[in-house]
């Protein structure tokens, strides 16, 4: 398969940077209705994924939904290192199947941990669909 024909390029997505505050990412979540969204370091490379659980959490720890009190903590201090891993440019077939299993989709990253773009379920099953 090959992922950069049926990925959501970088730019066409919506992702967040370690440096917004919370209330940035909440905004930015809530407007585009996503569940979850990418997450870049300073440098443009992936760091991880944040979810709408991750803001609920961080809400719940600091007993506030008051916007102001989350305009001092920066995403990079709430995010979730390890969930939603990357898939690589030039995963297999099986690693596809595999990951996008276990997730509504994957970011895709170059050699050099850069986000190239995402890569949805839906994608794979129409993939797969013309591919049958």
């Amino acid at each position: 398969m090959n992922i950069a024909r049926h990925m959501i390029p970088k730019v066409c997505t919506v992702f967040l940077t370690e440096s917004n505050t919370v209330r940035q990412g909440l905004e930015i979540l809530t407007h585009h209705g996503y569940a979850a969204v990418p997450v870049l370091d300073d440098h443009q490379h992936y760091a991880g994924c944040i979810t709408e659980g991750d803001f609920l959490r961080f809400i719940l720890k600091i007993g506030s939904a008051d916007k102001r009190d989350m305009e001092d903590t920066l995403i990079g201090d709430i995010l979730r290192r390890d969930f939603c891993p990357p898939l690589s440019i030039d995963a297999d077939e099986k690693e596809i199947m595999s990951t996008l299993m276990n997730q509504n989709f994957a970011p895709i990253v170059d050699s050099q941990n850069a986000l190239c773009g995402i890569l949805t379920r839906r994608s794979l099953m129409q993939y797969l669909s013309e591919k049958l």
